[in-house]
C-alpha cells in the first residue's frame, strides 16, 4: 500500500525514554514556551522547585493542552 505522508496530529513524550529525563523535559518546556509566547524561565524555575513528579505536573499544567506525556 502506498499513501501520502500524514502529519502527526499530536506531540507525545515518553517519560520512560531518553526524552523523559528532567533535563530533556526542561529543555522541551523552554522550547515550547518560546513557541507559545510564554515565560520559559519562570516555567523552568517552577519545574525545578520540586521533585520529578512536580516537574511532570508543572509541564502538564503549562503544555498538557498541546503535548501528551506518557508514563
Amino acid at each position: 500500500m502506498i499513501r501520502d505522508k500524514i502529519a502527526p496530529t499530536e506531540i507525545v513524550i515518553d517519560t520512560t525514554g531518553p526524552n523523559g529525563n528532567a533535563i530533556a523535559l526542561i529543555k522541551a518546556a523552554q522550547k515550547y514556551a518560546r513557541q507559545l509566547g510564554l515565560d520559559g524561565d519562570a516555567i523552568k524555575a517552577e519545574m525545578m522547585a520540586g521533585d520529578y513528579d512536580n516537574l511532570l505536573s508543572v509541564f502538564d499544567d503549562h503544555f498538557g493542552e498541546h503535548i501528551i506525556l506518557e508514563i
